[in-house]
């Protein structure tokens, strides 16, 4: 056969910017077409982004998108006329009905659909047909599964392919049929959300369905975020025989180009692949929380960023991120000591804002809280000093906060990390004040790691050891009272991480986590935190998923209920 391209988009659509997510599909296919494609292939659900959740419900919204595509059909045959395009949007059936999601009124059905867009029109179109509903995937609440589909195939240069649309892929049937049917290779649209680790696990999973169904294989995802998800990216290509022909980049755009002479066999035309080593851990999760704030701030229209920088681990790790993530320019850091602020806390505070060249204030609470301390007096009466006194500090801290977002327009940062939201270690309307939360889904033992890493490596080239070593090494407090530190009321955070990661993310009760060799006293009093604290979680911010289970979409719990 002739030496002929396709491509493959890997873009960052935001949910319900039609009008963006359009653009950067066209801009892609005009790229493609100067190279000479003859396809380009996007991620699932590339026009609206991926969740669009109850957006679906609403009758507008899907006749935009509708609208959408057939416009995007029209400007894709100007700047491309000769390529096919696969565009992943909803679809409607509007052959039949179902009962309406709340009332007894009828609406037509809806499909997760990719279509191939082709002369100025929809050419063809398919559904998909196995919808996941576990973890933070709920596509059976908005989405029907196709029944009765013949095997999706598209022809080009010659070649059918099978095309596969996300959960598809993960189950064998499809792929076979589309094999029977006359399928030279497949093609999988994917919108996958990012947990650590997860990039290798897709190619095992496409490699796993080679063994069922032996054809090269091409896999589009896409790469940024949308609210708590991350889209990673490392879209890829697979031979027949499972090698990694290529590897798009990680939590950025790309547009990867396909030799087809090579795709399919003639390996003297298909150069050894140089593919990177896997990141560690750390720059891994780094990268994807990095991309959790950039794109969390830009894609809801703020320019900037503020947050409280206590000369703790918490909050210094929160700033670097975004100034890896924002630039030192787009943010102000507030240090507001107590009474109870240690020297070296006010010391370390400023060294990082002066390493990290940022915008930097002083407000100290005392007189606030003092004032508040007056003003209660006649209804506390004679109680003592307790747990109040030290809420009132932290909730002064969040007003002064929200009253700089207010006037300033600055996107609040909340600096909890997750095994302080796990346990309620930390103050509703106080330090849980703000918009995003970027570490929420990460463990303190990791908070410790990463800090660590980025001292000693500078990914984005904005500052050298940003973080004063003696914020690493000294043991964690709120400084809310005198000599507090944190393991007066938490277990060491090396058990308690590796408990929380069994509960949350292996599902292990209390029995088993004892038959573990977690002690029953710690067992029962992490599970009693978790379980009274559901009502501050369910009023945090959101922040980045980069676990297997996250609190967000896939941690659903009542608020009243006592089953420890």
């Amino acid at each position: 056969m002739p030496t002929s391209l396709i491509a493959l988009a890997q873009l960052n659509p935001t949910v319900g910017d039609l009008a963006g997510n359009a653009a950067q599909i066209l801009q892609a296919a005009s790229s493609a077409h100067a190279q000479g494609a003859k396809l380009l292939i996007t991620a699932e659900l590339s026009l609206t982004g991926y969740s669009p959740q109850d957006l679906l419900l609403r009758p507008d919204f899907l006749a935009a998108c509708e609208a959408a595509l057939a416009q995007l059909a029209q400007d894709l045959h100007t700047a491309a006329p000769d390529m096919q395009v696969l565009v992943g949007h909803p679809e409607q059936d509007a052959a039949s009905t179902l009962g309406h999601w709340d009332d007894a009124r009828a609406h037509p059905p809806l499909f997760n659909a990719v279509s191939a867009l082709h002369g100025g029109r929809v050419a063809q179109t398919w559904r998909k047909q196995y919808l996941p509903n576990y973890g933070v995937f709920d596509e059976q609440r908005y989405f029907q599964p196709a029944t009765a589909q013949p095997p999706a195939l598209l022809q080009v240069a010659g070649k059918q392919w099978g095309v596969l649309i996300c959960e598809d892929a993960w189950i064998p049937a499809p792929a076979q049929a589309c094999l029977a049917a006359g399928a030279d290779a497949l093609i999988v649209l994917n919108a996958s959300p990012y947990h650590a680790g997860k990039a290798p696990e897709r190619i095992a999973a496409m490699q796993a369905l080679q063994q069922h169904c032996p054809l090269p294989l091409v896999y589009a995802h896409m790469a940024g975020g949308q609210d708590e998800l991350l889209f990673d990216g490392c879209s890829f290509v697979l031979a027949a025989d499972g090698q990694v022909r290529h590897r798009g980049a990680a939590f950025a755009r790309d547009l990867i180009f396909i030799d087809l002479l090579a795709f399919f066999g003639d390996k003297a035309a298909w150069a050894a692949p140089v593919l990177e080593a896997w990141p560690s851990a750390e720059a891994e999760i780094w990268q994807a929380l990095v991309l959790g704030i950039r794109d969390y701030v830009r894609k809801n229209g703020f320019s900037r960023v503020a947050l409280g920088l206590s000369g703790g681990i918490d909050s210094a790790l929160v700033a670097v991120l975004a100034l890896d993530a924002l630039g030192a320019a787009a943010m102000h850091t507030v240090m507001m000591p107590s009474p109870y602020t240690a020297d070296m806390s006010w010391q370390d505070a400023q060294e990082l804002a002066t390493r990290c060249c940022l915008q930097h204030d002083e407000v100290a609470i005392a007189p606030v809280f003092e004032a508040l301390k007056t003003s209660l007096a006649p209804m506390f009466g004679q109680r003592p000093e307790d747990v109040t006194e030290e809420n009132m500090q932290a909730r002064i801290r969040g007003l002064m906060l929200m009253a700089l977002s207010n006037k300033t327009g600055a996107l609040i940062l909340s600096c909890g990390n997750k095994s302080e939201y796990a346990t309620g270690y930390c103050t509703l309307y106080g330090d849980m004040c703000g918009a995003f939360a970027p570490i929420k889904d990460v463990l303190k033992t990791q908070v410790f790691a990463l800090a660590r890493w980025r001292n000693a490596h500078n990914p984005f080239g904005t500052a050298e050891q940003p973080i004063p070593e003696r914020i690493i090494t000294r043991p964690p407090s709120a400084e809310l009272r005198p000599g507090q530190v944190d393991q007066d009321s938490l277990p060491p955070y090396e058990v308690l991480d590796a408990l929380l990661a069994q509960h949350m993310e292996m599902g292990a009760g209390a029995a088993e986590l004892q038959s573990a060799g977690f002690q029953p006293e710690i067992t029962q009093k992490i599970l009693r935190l978790i379980r009274i604290n559901e009502y501050k979680r369910s009023q945090a911010a959101p922040g980045t998923r980069i676990s297997r289970r996250a609190f967000g979409r896939d941690w659903r719990l009542p608020l009243t209920q006592t089953f420890v």
